[in-house]
């Protein structure tokens, strides 16, 4: 490094420190968090670093504090009309409740995730690509349920197939130009499919060869590289090669990293690069590589194209899951003081877990016993319960047997394939779950593999009806537990299965959280 660039490093992180220091003085003198009108964010402390966002993505809040513009765009499958989402004030929180009065009583996908830096670098859905066909699936926008700031909002809720892009951008860095990303992920939803990324591709959509993307990825593919422990891991995809440190393969100093809201941040300048990564919830940022670039030809110089992606690989792989709630990608590269900044402001964002519920009846408490109750007008004497190892609904009162009743009695668990989501034990049946094949549920013993985790987790929402809880499928996210014909089914609205139909769909996929009858 020669000494005018030593002198620029010095100065971003001199102004950046700034950055710090005023932002740490803003929250002790109780600065409102993001759910109000901001005095500074993510993309503010960036520009005062020196490193200005190209483009800023987030479906829960601004990322600058004078941003009031829409942050993405629904679709509602009942009439195919869009709607923008905004924020509840300059540099706010999401609107949330518009998206949940626009999509009432029917289903949404995400659209749209629009780029907040003006520079027009929006996410829409990505097309096919030399991995895979397309175009790839959207989200379904009630999938990924958080608040911020005690504010409701919703991520992006990534399945295995579905994906965002442009390949048309504007100030993104090509060649070998510096930059940096940060992103913040549910750590407890990931895979080891390829690839769950954040970050710079490829603007063909295909493989064009090492050191052609520097994208964050996060997750426990062993493909390439990996790091400590079982996963997941913040690595860098630079095209033909996961990195957990300079080289492919194992690097023990990157860390399985789980935190329930994860920062991840990948940056890189000619011949240097970083991973870092902390709790979005508390605390700072720890560095798990700083050094030169992979010995390996393509990688030095790099060769950038300036696509950006989101869920997917440059090629289009799509068989990763993820949970994405904000990201940005700066022109130049970020000192590690100005991260230092953009984390304080984020774990001051306040993300938590939804509740999940919103209506009458109890919650979803882990470690609880509970019984579900029907809300459909025919129904709300009729309760879910094993029988002939169906899942099925039947009437349950004080009168009922012993068995009927521990029949109709779960114990609540933090989801066996996401510990943001819910699993269902049987009360009488220890190890058995409630679990959905071919689109019907059953009470069957977990057999310990990811296929019956994945089947047999569940996201609790608000009751689409406004009652209690509705419970989405962790696997298939736009269809949900129903009864039909007393019979109980992940269902989806008004699909090509007779259960499927849209008649009632919103009563029956609605249950009441009661007390266990056993």
């Amino acid at each position: 490094m020669n000494v005018l660039s030593q002198l620029r490093r010095a100065r971003k992180a001199l102004i950046s420190a700034g950055a710090a220091v005023a932002l740490a003085a803003g929250l002790q003198a109780g600065i409102p968090a993001s759910s109000q009108a901001a005095t500074s964010q993510p993309c503010d402390i960036y520009a005062s670093g020196g490193t200005p966002c190209v483009a800023a993505h987030s479906t829960t809040r601004a990322l600058y504090a004078s941003y009031n513009g829409p942050l993405y765009q629904v679709r509602r499958s009942s009439d195919n009309t869009t709607r923008d989402i905004g924020v509840l004030s300059a540099g706010g929180v999401a609107d949330a409740a518009a998206q949940d009065s626009f999509c009432s009583g029917t289903t949404c996908v995400i659209t749209v995730i629009y780029d907040q830096s003006g520079r027009g670098n929006n996410l829409t859905q990505a097309p096919g690509g030399g991995a895979a066909g397309g175009p790839d699936n959207l989200a379904n926008a009630t999938a990924a349920p958080t608040t911020v700031g005690g504010h409701k909002a919703y991520g992006v809720y990534v399945a295995p197939g579905t994906g965002y892009r442009n390949n048309h951008t504007n100030g993104i860095a090509t060649g070998d130009q510096p930059e940096g990303m940060y992103a913040i992920f549910d750590g407890t939803h990931y895979n080891g499919g390829c690839c769950f990324d954040y970050g710079n591709a490829e603007t063909s959509s295909n493989d064009t060869g090492n050191g052609h993307m520097e994208a964050i990825y996060f997750g426990n593919i062993k493909v390439w590289g990996y790091g400590a422990g079982n996963g997941p891991w913040i690595m860098a995809d630079l095209e033909n090669g996961l990195f957990s440190g300079v080289n492919q393969h194992y690097n023990a100093n990157d860390p399985t990293i789980n935190y329930r809201y994860t920062t991840a941040i990948i940056k890189g300048e000619p011949n240097h690069w970083a991973i870092r990564g902390g709790n979005a919830q508390s605390g700072g940022l720890s560095t798990f590589y700083n050094g030169v670039r992979p010995n390996v030809s393509g990688y030095n110089p790099m060769h950038k194209e300036g696509a950006i992606i989101l869920g997917i690989g440059g090629d289009n792989s799509k068989g990763a899951a993820g949970t994405f709630y904000e990201g940005v990608m700066t022109s130049g590269y970020p000192s590690d003081s100005t991260e230092s900044a953009v984390q304080a402001n984020i774990t001051a964002a306040g993300y938590a877990t939804s509740s999940g519920g919103g209506g009458t009846g109890g919650t979803l408490t882990p470690g609880s016993s509970v019984s579900l109750r029907a809300t459909t007008a025919c129904c709300t004497d009729r309760y879910i319960r094993h029988q002939n190892d169906q899942a099925v609904t039947s009437v349950i009162n004080s009168s009922s047997s012993s068995l009927d009743k521990n029949d109709a009695t779960w114990i609540v668990h933090s989801g066996l394939a996401s510990s943001s989501c819910v699993s269902f034990e049987s009360k009488n049946y220890p190890g058995d779950y409630l679990r959905h094949q071919n689109f019907q549920v059953y009470r069957q013993t977990n057999d310990g593999s990811a296929q019956f985790a994945a089947d047999a987790t569940f996201c609790p929402q608000s009751g689409k009806n406004g009652q209690g809880v509705s419970l989405a499928s962790y696997n298939y996210p736009d269809r949900f537990i129903r009864h039909y014909n007393n019979t109980v089914y992940v269902a989806s609205n008004g699909g090509s299965h007779t259960f499927d139909s849209s008649t009632s769909w919103t009563d029956d996929v609605s249950w009441i959280v009661d007390a266990p009858w056993a």
